[in-house]
């Protein structure tokens, strides 16, 4: 049986997608249902930095940009949610992306 992954109020949830192009990654409040911040290299910002959408170093970039949203919204800890996809590669990069920029999970 699948447990549900939720964040509490002082502690969103870090939803990642990865597709085989792009990687997105949304901070959701579960207590509201609403999305406080997104990002992913669909973004016009992160898509001129980079040439590849479907690498590592994308995802890097992703997760620094989602970790700079957050410490500004005051949010310092997360529950991060990777949607059963197993931790490595580009999941893995953007969550030690994530860690480098000081958010907590």
């Amino acid at each position: 049986m699948k447990r549900k992954i939720k964040g509490i109020k002082n502690r969103p949830r870090l939803c990642v997608f990865r597709s085989n192009k792009h990687i997105y990654a949304q901070i959701i409040d579960d207590s509201n249902n609403t999305i406080v911040a997104s990002s992913s290299t669909l973004t016009q910002i992160i898509k001129k930095n980079m040439k590849l959408s479907h690498n590592c170093n994308a995802a890097r970039i992703v997760g620094k940009n989602i970790a700079q949203k957050s410490k500004t919204l005051g949010i310092k800890q997360i529950v991060f949610d990777r949607q059963n996809k197993i931790y490595h590669g580009r999941i893995q990069a953007l969550a030690e992306a994530i860690r480098e920029e000081g958010i907590k999970f």
